[in-house]
């Protein structure tokens, strides 16, 4: 191995300089009726950004999630997977309690929040499952469930803080009101911490609350 291909080996594995950007959009979901998928993930709340017939043996259907960069598509002949064979699916959302009643007022049937026996990411199924958001309400540590007609799995994953590195601070973002809401909460209550710790009132709590959840989001440490 060249000393050029293991600096490039090293850049991409250490999430450093890469050539070009690979952004990941579209998951192709297996389907047998093209039709009754529509009209599910239509129940979602999703966005329909499309739906073409080329032909009796080709149409596409292209849906996209509330806040998500990466969108679903089905049909007919834009696979050889078998309809339902799709699982592990996964929603990130900032509050998994919350994400889930959304979709139960939607008539949607979403299993129970659960984590993992393990306390890590949860096992294939129903294995190792434990009623009940994680214990310490970890982030990445609580999930919910969900299939849509044909069997394909969807879960839902709470995520409040990224692991370090997996999100660059610059490129702090929120997808919706809620997630924003969230966000503010939070640095809302460490904040009291803040100036319980210090004694004092902080007239700059602005630009801490803005310093917390760009590094909350990034998984790097936050002042104190």
């Amino acid at each position: 191995m060249s000393n050029t291909q293991m600096r490039a080996d090293t850049l991409t594995t250490s999430g450093g300089e890469q050539g070009v950007d690979m952004k990941f959009e579209i998951v192709v979901v297996p389907v047998s009726d093209v039709d009754r998928a529509k009209q599910f993930y239509t129940s979602l709340g999703w966005k329909l950004d499309v739906d073409i017939v080329k032909d009796d043996g080709f149409r596409v259907v292209h849906f996209t999630p509330a806040g998500s960069q990466c969108s679903v598509l089905f049909g007919t002949g834009v696979t050889t997977q078998a309809p339902g064979s799709m699982q592990g699916l996964h929603l990130i959302v900032s509050d998994v309690e919350k994400a889930r009643a959304v979709l139960v007022d939607r008539g949607i049937e979403v299993s129970e929040v659960f984590h993992d026996a393990g306390g890590l990411f949860h096992h294939a199924g129903t294995e190792g499952r434990v009623n009940g958001a994680h214990p310490k309400r970890s982030s990445y540590g609580s999930f919910a469930s969900f299939s849509d007609p044909d069997g394909n799995g969807w879960v839902f994953q709470e995520v409040t803080t990224r692991l370090p590195g997996r999100v660059r601070e610059h490129d702090t973002t929120f997808t919706s009101p809620i997630e924003l809401a969230g966000a503010l909460r939070r640095a809302a209550a460490a904040h009291g911490d803040h100036e319980k710790q210090t004694g004092q009132r902080d007239q700059n709590w602005a630009d801490w609350y803005a310093d917390y959840i760009c590094r909350e989001q990034a998984g790097t440490p936050a002042s104190t």
